[in-house]
């Protein structure tokens, strides 16, 4: 038997999912138990959502919760102290905290962490910058309040391992390149492994014969081609920030643009780019364009039913950058595709965007049926595309929580 705490810390919010799990159970996945999540640290007062049993908090202000470690402190004893989770009456019935970590280098797989995880995992901290260093100040958290749990790290990195050496090396020196670890890793992977699994269950198929192309859109978004059940490529790179657009993050562009950005833009001289530091760069092209910088917000459904200008220039950004993506794969996985896959908050909810994607990818025969792409999103895996098509278009309810629970 294993309480699991599946814990996923974000740059202003902290996510723990609850769950029971036995091996003798008739069911592969384990039970949730509770829910829990603060938000808001970045942008106080912070607020706390809260399901377990009977009990259920919306959007409840709290007080003297200013970061993530204060954050997993409070869900801990709320869950603790809640009379209708006797499973958890005791901090010492957690056996497992499981961390999702965003960059996990050239792990393969899942890891316990000890000290040489964890010193590995803070180097790496700089090409994750957004999440990385979330994820080690809870696992501290953890260390400190659960001394009895057992730590493990679930890389979204880990997914794309099987990515072959043509789709992660980059033409550039190879002993650099080698020396400084500079090659594509690769993101959204546990969210990935839940859509493949997925998917492949609800078409009645062996996961190692599901061949997909797979869109995890939300705040951040991503693409990725997964032939046989492996990922063959992803839209994003050494870091989340390459391929698709998002909130704040700019996506692929020219790798020159960040050297004329400063205010004496357009020069070509080395002295353009003089005062410009690397963590200024990334914090531009990071937290400072996508459609924040495009529209003023970050809100997609506000910009997907806005008549502004602005608004419908992201939107027609988004639909291209994810098309592109879309035929590409299709070529990379030569026309063998089961299914164009939406998921992801925005993925799930934006059926604007699903059938403009789609109404664009009739040459490679997806097609969609209006009525039921316009339909709620209430299965984990919900068909939206035209009966008689020769590919399947589905949506699917990612769930990354009950992905890094589920390992026994």
């Amino acid at each position: 038997m294993a309480i699991i705490l599946s814990i996923n810390a974000g740059s202003s919010s902290v996510k723990i999912s609850v769950y029971f799990a036995s091996s003798s159970s008739a069911s592969p996945l384990p039970t949730q138990l509770a829910e829990a999540e603060i938000s808001g640290l970045t942008a106080p007062p912070a607020k706390l959502k809260y399901t377990a049993g009977g009990t259920s908090i919306k959007e409840q202000e709290i007080k003297n919760v200013n970061s993530q470690a204060d954050a997993f402190e409070h869900i801990l004893n709320r869950l603790t102290k809640d009379k209708n989770l006797p499973e958890i009456s005791n901090k010492d019935h957690i056996t497992h905290a499981c961390h999702r970590v965003v960059h996990g280098g050239d792990y393969p797989n899942a890891h316990v962490i000890d000290d040489d995880t964890y010193h590995h995992l803070e180097d790496l901290t700089e090409l994750a910058p957004l999440h990385n260093a979330s994820a080690l100040v809870i696992v501290k958290a953890c260390i400190k309040l659960l001394p009895k749990a057992k730590n493990i790290a679930y890389f979204d990195s880990s997914f794309h391992a099987s990515m072959p050496d043509v789709a992660k090396t980059y033409p550039i020196d190879p002993e650099v390149a080698k020396k400084n670890k500079l090659r594509k890793y690769g993101f959204h992977g546990i969210s990935y492994a839940f859509i493949t699994r997925s998917v492949a269950e609800y078409l009645e198929k062996d996961v190692n014969e599901t061949s997909i192309i797979a869109l995890h859109l939300g705040s951040g978004a991503s693409a990725c081609a997964i032939r046989n059940g492996k990922s063959l490529d992803n839209s994003m790179g050494l870091t989340p920030l390459a391929g698709l657009p998002g909130a704040t993050r700019s996506g692929d562009v020219d790798p020159s643009l960040i050297f004329h950005f400063t205010h004496d833009a357009g020069k070509p001289a080395p002295g353009s780019s003089q005062k410009m530091h690397i963590s200024q760069a990334e914090d531009i092209l990071n937290k400072k364009s996508g459609w924040k910088a495009l529209t003023g917000t970050t809100d997609f459904a506000d910009i997907s039913a806005s008549s502004k200008p602005e608004c419908k220039l992201a939107l027609d950004i988004f639909v291209d950058r994810i098309c592109a993506f879309v035929g590409s794969y299709y070529v990379k996985l030569e026309g063998r595709v089961d299914a164009l896959v939406f998921a992801g908050g925005i993925g799930e909810k934006a059926d604007l965007l699903r059938q403009r994607v789609i109404e664009k990818c009739q040459c490679l025969n997806f097609e969609i049926d209006e009525q039921r792409n316009g339909k709620p999103i209430e299965e984990v895996v919900q068909d939206i595309g035209r009966k008689g098509a020769r590919h399947r278009v589905l949506v699917c309810q990612t769930d990354e929580q009950v992905e890094n629970a589920n390992f026994l």
